[in-house]
C-alpha cells in the first residue's frame, strides 16, 4: 500500500522546526569545514585537495597540473562548494610564510607576504610536496577507512593515514557555531622528538615533553617572550594567550648614527598593512620616538626604521613601537580539535600527540593486517606452482586429456580453487628451471615476512618499536636540514623598559595654554610670554593662561562638577584664534569653567558647591578619556560648583553673603571618589563669598590687595565643620 504523499502539510512548532535546523547546521560546521581531525590535522577541503591531487597522480617527482584541473575535480567529485573558497585553501597549503610546513608546492604567483593575491587558478600549477606523501602513506594498503562522496560514484578516505604529525606541525584556525579553533605551526623534528619520548614514558607529563617542544615555531619567525609557566599552562589546557614580537637587530651609521632593522615580523601580520599601520601613528603623534620607516624588503624581509634622537636607547624605541604597533601581537591559544570519534575536544600538547601516536598505532595494524592477507593469498599461489614443478608431467596429461581441468587439479594435488586457477593461467614460459628457483626464492623470502608480521600483530611492544623507527625516519627527513630548523626564538619574558621617562624628554616642550571668556582655547610655544599682544574674537578677550609642557595632561572643572581631560599637546597651536573648548569636550551650555590646571594624580583637590558642601579627591579620580566628561561633584538642580582649589596647606577659610566667617581644620573634611560632599558651613540664605586654603604656619592671604594675617589674628574665628562662624572682619567685607 502506497501513501501519496503530494500536497502533504505537517504542522510543527517554528521553534522546534527552526532547532532541529539549526543543530543540523552547527553540526555540519563542526564537523565538515571549521574543526581539524586530530589524527592527521586536516579539514575536509584540505583532506579532498590532497586526496584529489594523489588522484590526478601530482607526486614531488612529477610535472605540475593547472591549479584549475585540481580545483575542478576537487569540486566535481568530493567538496561540492565555490571553487574560490577551494582555491583560497589551495593556495595557503603553498603558502610557506602562512603554513610551517607546505603540503603543495606552488608554480607561478600564489601570493605575498605583503598580502598580495596569488594569482588566477587558470595562471597557476602545483603538485604535491613530500610531506604530503607521508600524509597518504599507505593509504591503498587498508590503512583507513573510506566514504562515498556526496553523489555515491566515488569513494573518499574518512581521515589520512598521517606519517606526519601536521596538526601541531602546521597548526589549523578556524570558526565553526559557537566554538573555535587555533592552533599554532610547531617544529617537526621537535614533535617527532616528544612522540617518541612519549612511547618510552607513556606517564610523561606535559613539562616533560615541553623539554623537546620548546613553544610554536612560526614559518615568519619572530619572538615569543613568555614565561616559562605561563606556556607550561597553556599547553597542559589547550587554552591561553602567548606574546610574540618581531625580530630585530641595530645597524651601526657614521658619526655615531644608528637604525634598527626588522629581519622577521609576527605571524599573519601583512607587512604592507604594518607599515601603513606605522606611518598613519607617525602622522597622528603618537610615535614620537620614530623618525622615518622605509621598507628595503626583498624575498626577506628589512624594514628600516629611524629614530628622531640618536640619543635614544634601542631597546626604547623597539618597547614604544612594541606597545603600539603589530609588531607585538598575542596569538590565542584553543587547540580545540574532532578526536577519532568525531566529538569536538580541545586537548593539550599531551593529548594531542597521544592521538597522533594512537592513530599510527591503529594504521600500522592494519596495514599488517592488509599485507599479510596479500603474503597468503601470495603464498598461496606459490605453493600451488610449487606443485606444477614436482609433478610437471601430470599436469601436462591432465590439462591435454581431461575435459574439467581444473577440477581434476584440484582433487588431484589437493589444490585450492585460486592455486588452480593461477596454474592454467601460468605460460609456458614459466616452465623453466629458473622460473621455479625464482618462485622457491621468493615463497621463503614472503614466508619470512609473513612471520615477521604475525610476530608484530601479536605483540605490541614490536608494533610500538616499529612506530619508533618511522619516528626516527621522518625526523631524519622533515625534522632537520634548513626545513627543520627553528624559526622562532625562545625567549623569556622581556625586561621592562620605562618608555614613558624617555618620552617626556623627547616630546617635552613648553607651552602655555590661553583660555578666552568666551572659551576659545589654544596653545603657545615657550613660557613668560607677553599675553597683552594677544588678539581675540570681537566681543571676546583674555580669561586665564596656563603654563605647561606639551606631555602634561589638563584637566577642566565645570560649574556642573564635571572633570575633564585635555592633553597639552593636541591643543590648536599658532597665533590663530585656536578651538572651541565645547569642539574638544561635551560640555554643557549652561555650565561653565571653573578651573584649569596641569593633572597631577599624586595631588589632592577640594571640591566646593554654592550650597556650602564639599569633599577633598584624589587626582586620580578626576582622570578621564570620556568626552562627555566624568561626574564628580554631585549637584542638586538648583546648585552649582564654585570651586577646585589643589590642598595646599591644613585649614579650610570660608567667608558667606551673610557676613560668616569661619576657620576650620582640612583633615575635619572627608576624602571621597566622588559624591554630595559634607557641609562645610551653615549658610542660612547666603552662598559662599570667599572658599580658601591655608597654612596655619604660614598665615591667610586672601588677595594681593590685601596683607597676609598670621594664624594669631585669625585665631577667634577657628571653629568646627558645618559651623556657623563669627562676623566677617572688616577687611573681609570689601
Amino acid at each position: 500500500m502506497t501513501i501519496d504523499t503530494e500536497g502533504l502539510v505537517k504542522e510543527t512548532p517554528l521553534a522546534s522546526a527552526l532547532s532541529e535546523r539549526y543543530l543540523a547546521y552547527a553540526l555540519s560546521t563542526i564537523m565538515s569545514r571549521s574543526l581539524p581531525d586530530v589524527r592527521d590535522g586536516l579539514k575536509p577541503v584540505h583532506r579532498r585537495l590532497v586526496f584529489a591531487m594523489r588522484q590526478l597522480k601530482l607526486d614531488p617527482k612529477s610535472g605540475f597540473k593547472k591549479c584549475a584541473r585540481i580545483v575542478g575535480d576537487v569540486i566535481g567529485k568530493y567538496h561540492p562548494h565555490g571553487d574560490a573558497s577551494v582555491y583560497e585553501a589551495l593556495v595557503r597549503l603553498a603558502q610557506d610564510f602562512a603554513v610551517r610546513y607546505p603540503l603543495v608546492e606552488g608554480q607561478g604567483n600564489f601570493g605575498s607576504i605583503d598580502g598580495d593575491n596569488a594569482a588566477a587558478m587558470r595562471y597557476t600549477e602545483s603538485r604535491m610536496t613530500m610531506i604530503t606523501q607521508a600524509l597518504l602513506e599507505g593509504i591503498d594498503e587498508g590503512a583507513v577507512d573510506f566514504r562515498d562522496t556526496y553523489d555515491g560514484e566515488e569513494e573518499e578516505p574518512i581521515v589520512l593515514p598521517g606519517a606526519f604529525p601536521n596538526l601541531l606541525a602546521n597548526g589549523a584556525s578556524g570558526i565553526a557555531v559557537g566554538m573555535a579553533t587555533n592552533i599554532p605551526p610547531h617544529n617537526a623534528g621537535e614533535l617527532y622528538s616528544a612522540a617518541s619520548y612519549l612511547i618510552k614514558h607513556p606517564q610523561a607529563t606535559t613539562k616533560d615533553l615541553l623539554q623537546f617542544v620548546q613553544g610554536p615555531d612560526f614559518p615568519t619567525g619572530g619572538e615569543l617572550v613568555e614565561d616559562q609557566e605561563l606556556i607550561l599552562q597553556t599547553y597542559e589546557t589547550g587554552r591561553g594567550s602567548l606574546r610574540l614580537r618581531a625580530r630585530w637587530e641595530v645597524e651601526q651609521g657614521r658619526f655615531g648614527t644608528w637604525q634598527v632593522v626588522v629581519t622577521e615580523i609576527p605571524y599573519q601580520v601583512q607587512k604592507s598593512k604594518l607599515i601603513e599601520q606605522i606611518a598613519s601613528l607617525m602622522e597622528q603623534k603618537k610615535l614620537n620616538l620614530l623618525a622615518d620607516i622605509r621598507d628595503e624588503s626583498t624575498d626577506e624581509v628589512r624594514l628600516v626604521l629611524e629614530p628622531k634622537n640618536r640619543t635614544i636607547e634601542p631597546e626604547v624605541l623597539m618597547e614604544s613601537l612594541f606597545k603600539a604597533t603589530p609588531l607585538e601581537g598575542r596569538f590565542s591559544y584553543n587547540m580545540n580539535v574532532l578526536d577519532s570519534k568525531a566529538v569536538p575536544k580541545v586537548m593539550g600538547l599531551k593529548d594531542i600527540l597521544r592521538a597522533w601516536l594512537d592513530h599510527r598505532y591503529v594504521v600500522l595494524l592494519r596495514r599488517s593486517q592488509h599485507r599479510l592477507s596479500v603474503l597468503d593469498r601470495r603464498l598461496e599461489i606459490l605453493q600451488g606452482q610449487l606443485a606444477v614443478y614436482l609433478n610437471l608431467d601430470e599436469v601436462i596429461r591432465i590439462i591435454r586429456e581431461e575435459d574439467e581441468v581444473k577440477s581434476v587439479l584440484i582433487e588431484t594435488f589437493k589444490l585450492t580453487d585460486l592455486q588452480a586457477e593461477s596454474i592454467l593461467n601460468m605460460r609456458l614460459r614459466s616452465l623453466r628451471r629458473l622460473e621455479e628457483e625464482a618462485i622457491r626464492h621468493e615463497y621463503d623470502e614472503l614466508s619470512a615476512e609473513r612471520q615477521e608480521l604475525d610476530a608484530l600483530l601479536n605483540d605490541e611492544s614490536l608494533c610500538w618499536k616499529k612506530i619508533t623507527q618511522e619516528l626516527k625516519e621522518g625526523h631524519k627527513q622533515f625534522g632537520s636540514g634548513p626545513l627543520g630548523q627553528r624559526r622562532t626564538l625562545i625567549s623569556g619574558a622581556p625586561k621592562v623598559v620605562d618608555v614613558v621617562e624617555v618620552l617626556e624628554e623627547v616630546e617635552r616642550e613648553p607651552l602655555t595654554v590661553i583660555l578666552s571668556q568666551k572659551g576659545w582655547i589654544k596653545a603657545l610655544r615657550g613660557h613668560n610670554l607677553d599675553l597683552s599682544t594677544q588678539k581675540f574674537k570681537e566681543g571676546d578677550q583674555f580669561q586665564r593662561a596656563l603654563e605647561c609642557q606639551s606631555n602634561d595632561r589638563l584637566c577642566i572643572f565645570s560649574s556642573d562638577g564635571k572633570s575633564f581631560n585635555l592633553k597639552a599637546t593636541d591643543l590648536p597651536r599658532g597665533r590663530g584664534d585656536g578651538q572651541p573648548v565645547r569642539l574638544l569636550m561635551d560640555l554643557s551650555n549652561d555650565a561653565s569653567i571653573l578651573s584649569l590646571f596641569v593633572l597631577d594624580d599624586a595631588k589632592k583637590y577640594l571640591l566646593v558647591s554654592d550650597g556650602g558642601r564639599g569633599f577633598i579627591t584624589e587626582g586620580n579620580n578626576l582622570s578621564t578619556d570620556r568626552k562627555i566628561g566624568k561626574q564628580i561633584l554631585n549637584l542638586k538642580d538648583d546648585e552649582k560648583a564654585i570651586y577646585c582649589l589643589s590642598v595646599k596647606g591644613d585649614h579650610l577659610a570660608i567667608a558667606n553673603t551673610v557676613g560668616k566667617f569661619l576657620i576650620f581644620p582640612l583633615d575635619q573634611i572627608p576624602e571621597l571618589k566622588k559624591g554630595a560632599g559634607v557641609i562645610l558651613q551653615k549658610l542660612g540664605k547666603g552662598k559662599p563669598k570667599i572658599v580658601a586654603i591655608f597654612s596655619a604656619e604660614d598665615g591667610l592671604l586672601i588677595s594681593d590687595k590685601s596683607r597676609k594675617r598670621s594664624f594669631e589674628e585669625l585665631k577667634d574665628f577657628v571653629g568646627n565643620r558645618a559651623g556657623v562662624g563669627k562676623k566677617s572682619p572688616n577687611w573681609l567685607r570689601g
